[in-house]
C-alpha cells in the first residue's frame, strides 16, 4: 500500500493519511499508535487537550521506524493561548512527547482574545527552528482572512471538521489558493452516516467499506485526513485505501452528499 504525500508551503513533506488520537487515554492511546505505525501510518496527530502526549511520544520512541519517517502534530490548548503561555505550552508538550522535535504545531481553536498573540508565538517557534511547520485548526475563511492581515507566515496546514456531509468546498478552494494544506478531522462523522443508502451503494460499487470510500474521496480531493481508531481491524481498514480510484463522476456524486452536518462545534461561534 503506497502512502500519498503533500509538500507543504515551506517545502517539507507530510503524509496525507494519518491517525487522530482524540479521546484515547493511557494504554489505549499508546497501543493504537504502536499498531498504526506497524501497519504503515506515518502521520500521528495529537494535542495538549487530548491529555495523551506522553503515551503518544512513548509509542513513537518505542517504534522500530526512524523518527524522521514519522510526522508528529500537536496543538496548543485553548487555555494555554497567548504569547508567553503558548511558548510555555510548547515546552511542556515537547517534554511530554520527548521525541526530539515536533513536525507541526497548531493553534487548536481560534480563541478571539488570544489568537493573534498565539500566532506570533508560533511564528517565533518556527523562526527559532523549534518546530518544522506551523498551522491552525478550526479556521474557516473569516479566520484565515483575519490571520492574513497580521501574519508574517502563511499557515502550512488548516485542520477542520470536513467530510462528505460537511463538504466545505469554499474553504478547500481558499486553502488551495493560499497554498495551505487542508486537513480533515472527524472525516468518518463518527459513523453517524454509515447507514446512508447513497454511501452504502457507493461502497458496494467499489467493493469497499463506507469508511474507505470517505477516506479515498478526501485523498482524491487532495485533503489530508486523520481518522481516529484504536481498533486494530479498523486501523488496517482505514489504511487500505491506496489500491483503488473513485471516478470523477462518482466524486461529484459524493460531493453532493453535503448536509452541513457537524459532530463538533461550529468554529463560527468564535468570531
Amino acid at each position: 500500500m503506497k502512502q500519498l504525500f503533500s509538500t507543504l508551503n515551506n517545502g517539507i513533506t507530510m503524509p496525507l493519511l494519518g491517525l487522530g488520537v482524540y479521546d484515547m487515554y493511557h494504554r489505549e492511546a499508546e497501543e493504537a499508535v504502536s499498531n498504526a505505525i506497524e501497519i504503515g501510518y506515518r502521520l500521528i496527530d495529537t494535542a495538549t487537550m487530548y491529555k495523551n502526549e506522553t503515551e503518544i511520544g512513548h509509542a513513537i520512541r518505542s517504534s522500530a521506524v526512524p523518527r524522521k519517517e514519522i510526522f508528529l502534530t500537536t496543538k496548543v490548548a485553548d487555555g494555554d493561548q497567548g504569547y508567553d503561555n503558548t511558548l510555555r505550552a510548547f515546552e511542556e508538550s515537547s517534554k511530554k512527547l520527548n521525541c526530539e522535535y515536533i513536525d507541526l504545531y497548531l493553534v487548536h481553536w481560534p480563541i478571539k482574545k488570544t489568537r493573534k498573540e498565539t500566532w506570533y508565538a508560533l511564528e517565533k517557534l518556527y523562526a527559532d527552528k523549534r518546530v518544522r511547520a506551523i498551522g491552525v485548526a478550526n479556521y474557516l475563511i473569516p479566520f484565515l482572512t483575519e490571520l492574513e492581515s497580521y501574519s508574517k507566515i502563511t499557515p502550512a496546514v488548516d485542520q477542520v471538521e470536513f467530510s462528505p456531509y460537511l463538504f466545505l468546498d469554499d474553504l478547500l478552494n481558499e486553502c488551495k489558493r493560499k497554498n495551505i494544506q487542508l486537513q480533515a478531522y472527524t472525516p468518518l462523522v463518527r459513523g453517524q452516516r454509515f447507514t446512508d443508502q447513497k454511501l452504502i451503494a457507493m461502497a458496494q460499487k467499489y467493493g469497499k467499506t463506507q469508511a474507505q470510500i470517505i477516506l479515498r474521496w478526501a485523498l482524491q480531493l487532495g485533503v489530508s485526513t486523520i481518522p481516529k481508531s484504536s481498533n486494530p481491524i479498523r486501523l488496517k481498514e482505514n489504511f487500505d485505501v491506496f489500491n483503488f480510484h473513485i471516478s470523477n463522476a462518482d466524486m461529484a456524486i459524493i460531493n453532493s452528499f453535503n448536509e452541513n452536518f457537524r459532530v463538533v462545534d461550529d468554529p463560527m461561534g468564535f468570531l
